[in-house]
């Protein structure tokens, strides 16, 4: 029997409205991403949140700086998921110097479920991850991720097609 995780990544409050970097279709992939949630708590699917932090020795960072309101996973994903592992990052592939690969271990993972910000940057590099690959299925909700604009978004989900599924959240959990 296989057991699946969701990775909510890098859903932050400086990719929404009144944020640094504020994403195309914000609000209405927060909503898809809490109703994903939601399903996946209702069945027994673990909820993990991964959370990008400028890296402070670099100098201050256009967004994410650690101790910022931007840096804060948005409060109604917190909400949604108050008892959720969190995994501070900082690079585009979550899985690159953090501790998520051990966390799903310990919770006995072996398929991934993506969704988040960024669809061309970490969602993309942590789907294509070489760790990921150590995983049975690589699942990004395409409906659950969102970028700088449509058009980048659409090309982000067309070059991962050939490599992991892709699917509406309702439809994938």
């Amino acid at each position: 029997m296989s057991q699946p995780a969701l990775i909510v990544i890098d859903l932050q409050n400086d990719y929404f409205p009144g944020g640094a970097f504020e994403l195309w279709n914000a609000d209405a992939t927060l909503a898809v991403v809490e109703r994903a949630i939601g399903r996946a708590q209702a069945k027994g699917v673990p909820v993990i949140h991964v959370q990008h932090v400028a890296d402070a020795a670099k100098g201050n960072a256009p967004f994410f700086n650690a101790g910022t309101v931007g840096v804060e996973t948005h409060a109604r994903i917190q909400a949604a998921a108050p008892d959720a592992p969190v995994v501070v990052k900082q690079f585009a592939d979550a899985f690159e110097r953090t501790t998520l690969h051990d966390t799903l271990q310990r919770l006995g993972v072996d398929e991934l479920i993506l969704c988040g910000m960024m669809t061309q940057n970490c969602v993309t590099h942590t789907a294509l991850s070489r760790r990921a690959d150590d995983y049975k299925k690589v699942t990004v909700l395409s409906d659950a991720c969102t970028t700088v604009s449509q058009m980048i978004h659409a090309i982000a989900l067309n070059a991962l097609a050939t490599r992991v599924t892709l699917a509406p959240a309702d439809a994938a959990i």
